[in-house]
């Protein structure tokens, strides 16, 4: 499959649809996810075009994991959570669903059980509070 770069991802790297950032560089760019599977539910992309990981220059490959692996430790301090799931879709059948490679950072707590993904927003406003205490670990 060729790259689509009107896949949400690549628009909202281009400023065509907002998102609540959490934390950008020259090569990645970091959001609280609109459908979280859990309170704070964030997504690691590259700026690179690359469908999946298999698609992705090691360049872009090393900066989304040292960003994922940045923003997961913020994530875990500044929502105080014990565990920090990460999960890295390639292809429809894995389950990837936007066709931008990305990361899930998604903290987890025993007990607690994580939402479905893809079934309903969440309004910026709710996100914007929780993005602000992983902003302020990093």
């Amino acid at each position: 499959m060729t790259y689509d770069s009107s896949n949400v991802f690549a628009k909202i790297l281009r400023g065509e649809i907002p998102s609540v950032k959490v934390y950008e560089d020259d090569k990645t760019l970091a959001f609280m996810d609109v459908m979280p599977q859990a309170d704070g539910h964030v997504l690691v992309i590259p700026k690179e075009p690359a469908e999946n990981i298999l698609d992705l220059s090691p360049e872009g490959a090393a900066a989304m994991i040292a960003t994922t692996q940045r923003v997961a430790k913020a994530v875990k301090k500044g929502l105080n959570a014990p565990g920090i799931m990460l999960a890295q879709l390639n292809g429809a059948p894995a389950g990837q669903s936007v066709f931008h490679v990305h990361f899930h950072i998604i903290p987890r707590s025993a007990g607690v059980d994580m939402g479905l993904h893809s079934r309903g927003m969440v309004d910026s406003k709710i996100l914007e509070p929780i993005a602000a205490k992983i902003r302020s670990e990093l």
